[in-house]
């Protein structure tokens, strides 16, 4: 991508070149980039075989094909989408000591990060009206969260997220940079990159911080709001065994949401306000914000959904009888020659 605003320190401006970034957020030292490297694959690994078994099972399981299997099912995409657009910027830093990245790839990377967080968010949203919607109108459940609301609902966040992420993409194209700049992270976040600008900012930052507040911000507001109706709906049930059976039903989706929604918080609060806060502070919790969801989120539904619980332990079980079977087999021939 060609940007001609880009000019080079101590050149005319008739000279130009693609303009770039460094990416940063990571220890200096060979030791410290190599264990980091190793930790980074496990956890990209991890997020790919969790996020990879729950979509499978809800696809096998028929009784799975329901309302709320569905979001999580987008959800699992959201995090397998998340965590691909951020892990291989992060590995090539490590790895190949790669820090350099080309405003087109770092625009693009920008673009999907933001697009599986906003739509993470919006499936958290959709997955807190699922539950009110259990909770208060149970009998009425199937009726009103049918397959095609929720598929209907699906389509409506991707809208969404697009409309409102295009305009900020596009408006960060126009930016002029003067020179390579260093970023906060191995990745390319939006307030990180426009603070690096060498043009007048004030339109990108008004806009960034309305696609913010109108998606993240909004989808906040709405979920809390859903569990203030959660709340009140469980305390006019009549025994405390009812309300915490409940309750239950949103132990998960509590975990998604603080997983999700505290270090967002804590991150964009750093952007706007921390400038005199350490390098440090800002990648772990950017780390945290953007790799926590993906390894987390198959792990905790796993553990407090029957039937991908049940799932689970019957693939391991089967492999666990397929290999006594075959060293059974393998110690009768054995035995057989001798």
């Amino acid at each position: 991508m060609e940007h001609p605003c880009f000019t080079l320190p101590g050149t005319n401006s008739s000279q130009t070149r693609t303009p770039s970034f460094l990416l940063g957020g990571f220890p200096a030292g060979e030791t410290a980039q190599m264990g980091s490297a190793v930790s980074l694959c496990s956890t990209y690994l991890l997020a790919l075989l969790g996020n990879c078994t729950v979509l499978s099972i809800i696809k096998v399981e028929e009784s799975l094909h329901a309302p709320m299997y569905l979001l999580l099912a987008m959800l699992a995409v959201a995090d397998l989408g998340l965590s691909t657009s951020t892990f291989p910027s992060m590995l090539m830093t490590l790895w190949l000591e790669a820090r350099e990245i080309s405003f087109g790839i770092c625009v693009a990377q920008m673009f999907f990060i933001h697009t599986f967080t906003d739509i993470e968010s919006a499936v958290i949203l959709a997955t807190a009206f699922d539950r009110y919607v259990a909770i208060r109108h149970p009998l009425r459940y199937s009726s009103i969260l049918t397959n095609s609301v929720i598929i209907k609902i699906c389509v409506a966040i991707i809208m969404r997220t697009i409309l409102i992420l295009l305009p900020l993409t596009v408006l960060l194209v126009q930016l002029c940079f003067t020179r390579v700049n260093k970023l906060s992270h191995p990745y390319c976040l939006h307030p990180d990159i426009i603070k690096h600008a060498g043009s007048d900012t004030r339109i990108n930052s008004v806009y960034g911080h309305f696609a913010l507040l109108s998606t993240l911000g909004l989808d906040l507001l709405l979920v809390l709001l859903s569990y203030v109706l959660i709340l009140k709906t469980v305390l006019n049930i009549a025994t405390w065994r009812e309300r915490l059976k409940a309750l239950n039903t949103c132990i998960s989706h509590v975990c998604a949401v603080l997983l999700f929604f505290i270090p967002m918080i804590c991150l964009s609060m750093l952007h706007r306000f921390g400038k005199h806060v350490s390098p440090h502070v800002y990648t772990f919790v950017a780390n945290l914000h953007f790799l926590a969801p993906p390894i987390l989120n198959p792990i905790i539904y796993s553990v407090k959904t029957k039937v991908i619980r049940r799932r689970i332990l019957r693939m391991f079980c089967q492999r666990g009888v397929c290999n006594s079977r075959a060293a059974i087999c393998h110690q009768s021939r054995h035995d057989g020659h001798g």
